[in-house]
């Protein structure tokens, strides 16, 4: 070694470095690839991603190869660093090819490489595979070995070295990776996907119709009062019960009116309409009925298979809760899109110095929904529950204050013994009730 020129050694140090920081490269890259992408491009064709998925299958030969090649490489740098320093400074060059070699590898071979790497793994790990793949078959004695070694230690110490590296992603993972596609998705989009996710965790009972809400008409009232019902009827499909709402008949269309309405001979003096009962009855179809708690995502597709558009929520006694339509479930996940925007708005009343009334039926989803806020949805359904919920008792009075979260609460209105309309401000905007206003407890 003596007689090769000073320049060749130097040139075959900086080619073992260079060999070097490709292995340390390759080996971060290879572990930083987005496993999903990779799939996508490998069933686009890529051929680099061929080539690196196929490495990625026997993830212990791949880090076997990597290591082994980047061994040997480091200490063939390291004999040869050691030889020109001894021949440039005797003795003292053991120690000066140590410490002069050791900061050259940790910033040209170690640091630099794997970080841009790790930045830029795709850039890396597809033209690295080419590479590796012939040096996997010409050291592939030597990677079966020493892979046979380490798999045996890995083994007896309660290990599985096949194990697939890659898992699949959770639930909340999935999620989370919705949560920051911001430069993928628009925010409508990214919001119906997290919509759709969440459809899991809301049951029907959460965003159905109340009870007291669902707009039916009794088959046992009087012909002019089912008229009336029928000429005032905002819904095309109108549900008929037997003196009771728990009594279902079934639901009518409104197109269907001709079969059992008939013009009287007299009607010229403005008389009702005859109404044949028992054909309105036969025009109905039959009720459609949903089990309390049942997940929105299960219901839609249950509405699916029953083409069905509207079902009844009962609980375990048959008792009807309320109504739950698809158009409900498809504004959980686009969002409201209806047409009647006082409808739309109409428990919620922006009071125009930053604080709302808020009818006490107001549901707390829909609340969140337009107001952007967080009160807790996992207990009572409505504000006037949650409100109730708070103070353990039903008020005395209007008047009476209470928070909520991080949200106030006035009572403006009760009525049939439950609170019918609230006034309600977060908790950031200084309303001074405080000092002039019955807080709880007081």
């Amino acid at each position: 070694m003596d007689d090769i020129p000073l320049s060749w050694l130097f040139t075959v140090l900086a080619l073992l470095i260079l060999c070097s920081a490709f292995f340390s490269s390759s080996e971060t890259s290879m572990m930083a690839l987005n496993r999903y992408r990779l799939k996508h491009l490998k069933a686009i064709g890529h051929r680099g991603a061929r080539k690196a998925s196929r490495l990625l299958s026997r993830t212990d030969r791949l880090i076997g190869l990597i290591l082994i090649g980047n061994n040997l490489v480091n200490i063939a740098a390291a004999s040869l660093a050691t030889a020109i320093c001894v021949r440039l400074y005797g003795d003292a060059g053991y120690f000066i090819a140590t410490g002069a070699l050791t900061i050259i590898i940790l910033v040209f071979a170690e640091v630099t490489p794997k970080t841009y790497a790790a930045l830029h793994p795709e850039k890396i790990a597809f033209p690295a595979s080419y590479v590796l793949q012939p040096l996997g078959v010409l050291f592939f004695p030597l990677v079966w070995i020493t892979n046979h070694i380490s798999n045996g230690i890995i083994k007896w110490l309660g290990g599985n070295p096949h194990a697939q590296l890659e898992k699949p992603l959770s639930f909340d993972e999935l999620k989370l990776l919705v949560q920051e596609s911001g430069s993928i998705f628009q925010a409508k989009r990214r919001t119906m996907l997290m919509n759709i996710l969440d459809l899991e965790n809301v049951e029907v009972d959460d965003i159905m119709i109340p009870r007291n809400e669902i707009y039916a008409i009794d088959i046992n009232a009087s012909q002019q009062t089912i008229y009336e019902q029928l000429r005032a009827s905002e819904y095309t499909r109108v549900l008929l019960y037997r003196d009771e709402l728990d009594d279902m008949v079934g639901l009518l269309h409104l197109r269907n009116t001709s079969r059992f309405i008939t013009q009287r001979a007299d009607d010229s003096q403005g008389n009702t309409p005859h109404i044949d009962k028992r054909a309105m009855i036969e025009a109905t179809s039959e009720p459609y009925f949903v089990p309390e708690g049942t997940p929105l995502h299960t219901q839609l597709f249950n509405f699916q298979h029953e083409k069905r558009r509207i079902g009844l929520v009962v609980d375990e006694y048959g008792v009807v809760l309320g109504l739950i339509t698809i158009d409900d479930i498809l504004e959980e996940i686009v969002g409201n899109y209806t047409t009647n925007f006082a409808e739309q708005f109409a428990d919620v009343t922006d009071a125009g110095d930053g604080t709302f009334v808020i009818n006490g039926s107001a549901t707390v989803r829909d609340i969140n929904r337009q107001l952007g806020w967080t009160l807790p949805t996992e207990g009572p359904k409505t504000l006037n529950g949650l409100l109730l919920e708070e103070l353990e008792s039903f008020p005395d009075a209007s008047g009476v204050s209470l928070s909520v979260a991080d949200y106030h609460f006035e009572v403006l209105n009760l009525s049939d013994n439950r609170i019918s309309m609230v006034k309600a401000f977060p908790a950031n905007i200084d309303t001074n009730v405080a000092s002039n206003k019955r807080t709880l407890g007081t």
